[in-house]
């Protein structure tokens, strides 16, 4: 049920940065709260959003704060929106300062769920992929005839959204964090009530070890993810049959009692498809899409335009920081991938070149505590491995290069880059040792490629 917060006070914890905090403050200060935002970032980094609150300020019930935190904030309130990136957030100070004063805790990804409980929704998560086979789903249920809106980790909110509450479908692409905060166990630890909430059609696309800095744990990762299978079973999922040693080794993780990612694979009509972005992952993230569709179609039993759908998904350009073509320089390819934030992400956007020794991959950034040694091993197979951020030591212990900064990775692959060759920003790491988000990061090399392009330096 969603709370009543008329009249009440509301902390929401992170302005953020992609429109969550946003779309939850407006939320709330719609429904009649006195709203307190508070963000350790400082205030020219939020310029977007804050300019944007400007016209809640002349209502009044809004108030503002940058670069730090006022803990009276967090324990003088009724009800506190935590940031669901805070990691273990069982361990936070200030999120334990609320809940021993008996603070309810919540989060958007909650709040929009109960909001918008009588929606049928596909929640879709993964280690990669998902935001592309999200962005994908959404394209084929619109094509197929279908309303249909996207939230979740995909950027903004669904609060207040007149589309999301008469769509047919929402695409929900679910984070491992936000999984957990719709869970029994964040609900018993926050002080909400238990939500019991599971998607209609749920979508795994892969599953690799990942986010220990969040969670704590491996197993705990692993747990999280589980919140995306829905109670009737009608779970899409491609893992246990793609990758059985990764499926053994998970199993071996969790206790072979909780393998909840076992499911059929489904048999999917794939006539048509001819994809404008390449790589095999790209196929399989069509593949879930249109397995989604099926699904979708089968429960809400209207008419489909099946191939409409294919033709829109074929016509998918991809996402930006995804894979994304920044163009060709002097014969050299260079692609954005700026979002590959994990191994298998960077494993899989190389599956898309048929010659690694024709690649030059650049890789590294924050250091989340996971393994690097599979892609640091692949140093005889590239034609270069150039190694930044906090990590750059250990992705360099096969004979990569340590460059640091993005910008000495992208000037070194461009000097020893020949024509024919590929330059790839594949980081298969976070970003936050030296940018705030990856868009950043992938914008910065967007930069640096062009500007070199456009002065005819090396």
């Amino acid at each position: 049920m969603t709370p009543i917060v008329a009249g009440r006070r509301v902390t929401v914890m992170g302005l953020g940065l992609f429109g969550g905090g946003l779309g939850v403050a407006r939320w709330l200060h719609a429904q009649g709260a006195h709203v307190r935002i508070t963000d350790r970032r400082d205030a020219t980094v939020l310029a977007d959003a804050l300019a944007a609150l400007e016209p809640l300020r002349s209502c009044g019930r809004l108030e503002v704060e940058c670069g730090q935190h006022t803990p009276d904030w967090f324990t003088q309130t009724d009800l506190l929106v935590a940031n669901a990136a805070v990691p273990t957030p069982w361990s936070n100070p200030l999120l334990g300062s609320a809940r021993e004063a008996g603070v309810p805790v919540t989060t958007e990804i909650r709040l929009s769920i109960e909001a918008l409980h009588d929606r049928r929704t596909i929640g879709i998560t993964g280690s990669a992929g998902k935001s592309t086979t999200s962005a994908m789903t959404l394209e084929a249920l619109r094509a197929s005839g279908r309303r249909a809106v996207i939230g979740g980790n995909y950027g903004g909110s669904l609060l207040g959204s007149a589309d999301a509450g008469t769509a047919d479908w929402l695409v929900l692409e679910l984070s491992s964090a936000q999984l957990w905060w719709l869970s029994d166990e964040a609900a018993d630890w926050s002080g909400q009530s238990r939500l019991g909430w599971k998607p209609t059609i749920g979508a795994l696309t892969n599953l690799a070890p990942n986010h220990v800095d969040w969670h704590g744990s491996v197993q705990h990762y692993l747990m999280a993810k589980g919140g995306v299978a829905p109670a009737s079973g009608s779970l899409v999922s491609w893992f246990a049959s793609d990758d059985p040693d990764a499926d053994r080794a998970a199993a071996a993780a969790v206790g072979t009692d909780r393998v909840w990612w076992r499911a059929t694979p489904p048999i999917v009509a794939m006539d048509g498809l001819a994809l404008s972005v390449p790589g095999t992952h790209m196929v399989q993230n069509a593949r879930t899409a249109l397995a989604l569709l099926d699904r979708a179609s089968a429960i809400d039993r209207l008419d489909t335009d099946r191939t409409a759908a294919i033709q829109a998904v074929n016509a998918f350009p991809g996402l930006p920081h995804r894979m994304q073509r920044v163009g060709s320089w002097k014969g050299i390819a260079c692609f954005n991938d700026s979002k590959s934030t994990t191994p298998a992400a960077t494993m899989r956007a190389l599956e898309a070149f048929a010659d690694l020794s024709r690649v030059h991959l650049i890789a590294g950034g924050y250091d989340k505590h996971i393994d690097l040694s599979g892609i640091a091993g692949l140093v005889p197979r590239l034609a270069g491995l150039y190694a930044v951020g906090q990590v750059q030591d250990q992705l360099a212990t096969s004979g990569g290069m340590r460059c640091g900064t993005l910008d000495v990775a992208v000037h070194a692959a461009l000097d020893r880059a020949r024509p024919g060759d590929s330059i790839l920003l594949s980081p298969a790491c976070a970003s936050l040792d030296q940018y705030p988000n990856f868009e950043h990061r992938g914008d910065h090399f967007v930069e640096l490629v062009r500007t070199a392009a456009a002065t005819g330096s090396r």
